[in-house]
């Protein structure tokens, strides 16, 4: 379920941050995020892995989000 909104959120991030062709520090959590995801889809589908996928899913859903957030944050934060 972390997928759903995570990945098409994480390509939306990735084309925004890496269309000026510079790296920025938000690179870094896209690279992660990336990972996290795709150690969530690549380990067993097996009852004693469920855990250790969902963890890593809900981290990389976090970590997507947290770039989201931020620019909210400050948007909020300029504007009162």
């Amino acid at each position: 379920m972390a997928s759903l909104p995570g990945v098409p959120l994480l390509a939306w991030e990735y084309s925004l941050f890496r269309a000026d062709g510079s790296t920025s520090g938000f690179g870094v959590f896209l690279y992660w995020a990336m990972g996290l995801f795709a150690l969530a889809w690549a380990l067993p589908h097996r009852r004693s892995l469920r855990t250790l996928r969902v963890v890593a899913a809900g981290t990389a859903l976090a970590v997507t989000l947290l770039p989201v957030v931020l620019a909210v944050l400050l948007g909020l934060a300029m504007a009162a």
